[in-house]
C-alpha cells in the first residue's frame, strides 16, 4: 500500500481522484504538513511519496517499471526558498522542509530515496547537503542535473535528480563498480522512444502578449481574471514534476547498480 503525504487540499484531492481512477496505486493520502508525521505513521506502507503534488513521482516509478512491491521513498522538497524567484531565503526559508524529510528517513531506513530540486545555483548549494546527510546516514547518493527538454517537451525545466541508495552504500567512489550518472559520469542524455508518445506531441498554441507562441496540453485554458479554478490548476501544475523525465532517471539507475 502506498502513502501520499501532500498539505495543498487541491492537490490531496487530485490525488484521491486519481487513486479513484486507478491511475496511481491505491494509498492513504495524509494532509498533514510532513512536520506533523511520524515514524510510526509510516508503518505497513511499502512506497511513501512526500510533498506528493498530483502524484508525478507514483507515475514515474510506473513508467520506469519499478515494481509495486519494491520499497522506495520519493519526495520533492519545496524549491521556493531556492529557486532564482522569489526572496531566496535558502535555509532560513520556513518552507525548508529537508530536515524534516531527513528526520523521518533516518529513522525509517527506507531502501532507496528518490527526490528532485530546482537547478540553481542555491538548488545545487542544497543538494550537497542531502548529500552530506545521506551518506553520513549510510546511504550510497548519486545526482543529474537534467532537463526536461532531453525528453523532447517543449520547455527547458532544468531539475537536479537524486537518489539515496541503502543496498550499495560505501560504493559512492569506486567508479568502476556502481556510477547513479552523476556529473562527469558521462551518462547519456534521456530521449523520447519514438513508439512512446508523449503528452506534450499534442498541444494547443498560444500567443502571449509578447508576441511568443507557446505550446499548452491541449483543454488547458490559460488563466483569466475570475476564473480561480485555473489558479489550483495552474498552481499544481508549476509545482509538479516532469514524470518522463523522472523515469529516465529512475531506468538510469536501475541500469547502473551492480
Amino acid at each position: 500500500m502506498n502513502y501520499y503525504n501532500e498539505i495543498d487540499g487541491y492537490a490531496a484531492d487530485w490525488l484521491e481522484n486519481l487513486i479513484f481512477e486507478g491511475l496511481i496505486p491505491h494509498g492513504k493520502v495524509d494532509r498533514r504538513s510532513i512536520v506533523d508525521v511520524h515514524p510510526s505513521d509510516l508503518d505497513g506502507f511499502t512506497q511513501c511519496h512526500f510533498f506528493a503534488g498530483i502524484g508525478g513521482w507514483s507515475l514515474a516509478l510506473q513508467l520506469a517499471g519499478w515494481s509495486t512491491d519494491r520499497e522506495v521513498w520519493t519526495g520533492s522538497c519545496p524549491c521556493q526558498p531556492f529557486s532564482n524567484i522569489g526572496e531566496k531565503r535558502g535555509v532560513e526559508d520556513e518552507r525548508h522542509l529537508w530536515p524534516e524529510f531527513f528526520r523521518l528517513i533516518e529513522k525509517c531506513k527506507p531502501a532507496s530515496v528518490f527526490g528532485e530540486q530546482v537547478a540553481s545555483a542555491d538548488g545545487r548549494e542544497w543538494l550537497a547537503g542531502v548529500r552530506t546527510d545521506l551518506e553520513g546516514a549510510g546511504y550510497a547518493f548519486g545526482a543529474a542535473d537534467l532537463c526536461s527538454a532531453g525528453v523532447s517537451a517543449p520547455h527547458i525545466r532544468q531539475r537536479l535528480y537524486w537518489l539515496g541508495d541503502a543496498h550499495y552504500a560505501g560504493l559512492e567512489g569506486h567508479a568502476g563498480d556502481v556510477n547513479y550518472g552523476g556529473a562527469g559520469s558521462g551518462a547519456s542524455r534521456p530521449t523520447a522512444s519514438a513508439s512512446s508518445p508523449l503528452p506534450w506531441d499534442d498541444f494547443d498554441a498560444i500567443t502571449d502578449l509578447d508576441g511568443k507562441v507557446r505550446r499548452i496540453e491541449r483543454g488547458l485554458a490559460p488563466m483569466a481574471y475570475r476564473l480561480p479554478g485555473h489558479v489550483g490548476l495552474l498552481r499544481a501544475y508549476g509545482n509538479a514534476i516532469n514524470p518522463h523525465l523522472a523515469a529516465e532517471f529512475i531506468k538510469a539507475t536501475l541500469e547502473c547498480a551492480p
